[in-house]
This record gives structure tokens, C-alpha cells and sequence, in this order.
């Protein structure tokens, strides 16, 4: 693996459940891994007991100083504080490009039409570095802001395996000299390619592969308490609030229903003309 990139997973109170190591373990990863950990963590001593120097320890307060959160909470629970401050990490390690993951990860999976019936399939990935040389060589080549891996949602409704989609969730590989920012308390990966998007600056997920994750409420510890107070409701609301003329809040699945975003893109990106159109 190429050594100006580093993989950094995004954990909180979990220092024994990182199955996300765990995964990169299995599909024989052998770049840099950086373990996010805020200064407000009371696991600190023990992530540093599991993995040593691999483990940065990041000044809460100080992220909060360049984060908006949304809301007029005084508390400083919620991702987005790390997110914002992994370029400030890349930097003071002398990265040019990182991956964020999160810590929750059980599997990777590549998608594949192999069937020819409209209907994707998986299939298990053998070598991680060749998958995240190819996402890194995508973003050094291109203007895009992040690279992203799609999630069980994507696929709903079969096809579009084969094409990228305008957002980027969970998942990102990101330039050090590309910095953008995250907003919001809940949902500000969502927040981020909608207002970014209807900028015009772009923000992609490859559906080539897939990440598995954990059932984000029943795992405890990270983000679980946060979702446990306040729900898909609110946190849904927070994108309407960023960008509330191609954002709504409506019903999702039937079985078992909720109150998710849904992003409608003729009003959030701009379209890309073919350059006949040109005038």
C-alpha cells in the first residue's frame, strides 16, 4: 500500500470493538491504520493499551471551534467533530491522501450484474490495498472533493450497480489539499454532498463495493447514544434545514417503517450538458 495514505477509523468507547481492524485484518490490508479518539473519551488509556502509536488523540473543543453544529446544544456528542478534524491529522502526519472509516464495519463486498438479470450480487473481496489504490488514484486524478463506498440502501431496487452516484456516505477517501467541511450535529454526511452538490463541487460513490455494517442502535458505545435520544426524526431534519428546497422528510421501508431524508437531485445538483449543447 502506497505510504501517503493511511486509513483513519472514526471510534468512540469501543477500544475492544473495532470491528472494522478486524475486517481490514481478513482482506490482507497491509497500509497505515489511525485510530480517531477524541480528548473526552474515558476508553483513551485502553485504545492506547490495544494499539499503541497508531492511536491519535484529537482536541474536542478545538473541532468544535470549526464545526457548526445546527442546533444550540452545548455538548460535543456526534462524529462531525472528528470528521472535520482528519485534515488537520493528514497534515500533521504527512498524508496527501486518507480513508474515513468508522469503526462498525463487518465486511466489504464487491457488486457485480454477473447474472445479466438486473439484479446485483456479492461477492467477497480478497485484497483490500488493490480496492483503495484504485479509489486513491480515482481522487489524485480527478477534482472530486471524496470517494465513497455504497450501503445496502443503494442497491435497493436492483441496477445501478455499474454507475456512480452524486453523494457520499460513511465512507470517504479524501486529498489533504482538498479540505471541505461537515455540518450539522446528526446526518452531516448527508448535509455535506447536498449543499456541496448544489454548488456544483462533486462527491461520488463508486458502487463497485459495498460496506456491511453494524445495526448502529444495538451496537453500544460511538454514535448509538446520540440516535437512541433523538432518532431518524431529527436527525432526518437537520438536511432539510441545509438545503430545504431539495430536501423532505418522508416514510421509509413498509415492514417497519420510519421517518427518513429524501433528497430530490433535480433540485440539488447541477446537471452536466453534453458539449454540443455548448453555445
Amino acid at each position: 500500500m502506497r505510504d501517503d495514505f493511511a486509513v483513519f477509523i472514526l471510534t468512540h468507547k469501543r477500544p475492544d470493538r473495532i470491528y472494522t481492524k478486524r475486517m481490514l485484518d481478513r482482506f490482507k490490508y497491509t497500509g497505515r491504520i489511525v485510530y480517531i479518539v477524541d480528548d473526552q473519551d474515558d476508553t483513551v488509556d485502553e485504545y492506547k493499551r490495544l494499539y499503541g502509536d497508531s492511536v491519535y488523540v484529537f482536541d474536542k473543543l478545538k473541532a468544535a471551534e470549526i464545526t457548526d453544529t445546527m442546533d444550540n446544544e452545548t455538548h460535543q456528542r456526534g462524529v462531525v467533530f472528528a470528521r472535520n478534524w482528519c485534515w488537520t491529522i493528514a497534515k500533521e502526519l504527512g498524508l496527501k491522501y486518507f480513508m474515513v472509516l468508522d469503526d462498525d464495519y463487518s465486511s466489504i463486498q464487491h457488486i457485480t450484474n454477473a447474472e445479466h438479470n438486473n439484479r446485483s450480487r456479492s461477492i467477497q473481496l480478497t485484497n483490500m490495498d488493490r480496492l483503495f489504490t484504485a479509489m486513491v488514484e480515482f481522487v489524485e486524478s480527478t477534482p472530486v472533493l471524496t470517494l465513497a463506498m455504497g450501503q445496502g440502501g443503494d442497491y435497493q431496487g436492483g441496477g445501478g450497480w455499474d454507475r456512480p452516484k452524486r453523494k457520499a456516505m460513511n465512507s470517504f477517501v479524501c486529498a489533504t489539499d482538498r479540505p471541505f467541511k461537515f455540518s450539522g450535529r446528526t446526518n452531516e454526511d448527508v448535509n455535506a454532498y447536498v449543499r456541496l452538490g448544489n454548488k456544483g463541487d462533486i462527491m461520488l460513490t463508486q458502487m463497485k463495493t459495498s460496506i456491511i455494517q453494524k445495526l448502529t442502535q444495538s451496537n453500544e458505545g460511538g454514535l448509538t447514544e446520540l440516535y437512541l435520544d433523538t432518532g431518524t426524526y431529527v436527525k432526518s431534519f437537520f438536511s432539510v434545514m441545509m438545503h430545504p428546497s431539495g430536501v423532505r422528510v418522508a416514510v421509509l421501508g413498509k415492514k417497519h417503517e420510519r421517518l427518513h431524508h429524501r433528497v430530490d437531485w433535480r433540485k440539488t445538483a447541477p446537471k452536466i450538458l453534453r458539449q454540443e449543447y455548448k453555445k
